[in-house]
């Protein structure tokens, strides 16, 4: 059996408009966010406990790549957001390491993004019976002006 840990992860954010449809927002999203050219395979919320933060990198068009991904859609006269965070923790009694990632999304500002993320962070932590002791959040918001469509994405992007 193959298994893939990712050994690295970076955060992006994008949003995107279009008068056409909600696919077309997303994919406008997708290239503010500079991973257009990815295939994307969404996961679920652990990071490996060696995993590292790493600045943006790009990726060759068509790679597969996985990530945990928050995105929120919506047309005409709305503001959206949506936000993704991590954090690496430690356990309280047996000292495992590993990282955790949440996200959030809705009819948010920022700071509500990254406070309900912030919550989230601290309660999977402490149903692992861990500490955290490092994390980071992002998050984006958009105002969808009248007859448009728009898209928010943020994402947690895993590399090999």
């Amino acid at each position: 059996m193959s298994t893939r840990l990712p050994k690295k992860f970076f955060l992006v954010s994008g949003s995107g408009l279009s008068k056409i449809s909600r696919l077309n927002a997303f994919d406008r999203a997708l290239v503010d966010a500079r991973i257009d050219q990815c295939n994307l395979v969404p996961v679920s919320s652990i990071l490996p406990r060696d995993a590292m933060p790493v600045d943006y990198t790009y990726i060759n068009p068509g790679t597969i790549t996985f990530c945990v991904l928050s995105r929120i859609d919506n047309e005409s006269v709305k503001s959206i957001g949506t936000g993704i965070g991590w954090a690496m923790c430690e356990g309280i009694k047996i000292k495992e390491r590993f990282g955790i990632v949440a996200e959030d999304s809705g009819h948010k500002t920022d700071k509500e993004l990254d406070d309900d993320i912030k919550k989230k962070l601290w309660e999977m932590a402490e149903a692992r019976n861990m500490k955290i002791i490092e994390h980071k959040i992002i998050t984006k918001c958009l105002n969808v002006p009248k007859n448009q469509f728009g898209s928010v994405i943020a994402a947690l992007i895993f590399l090999d």
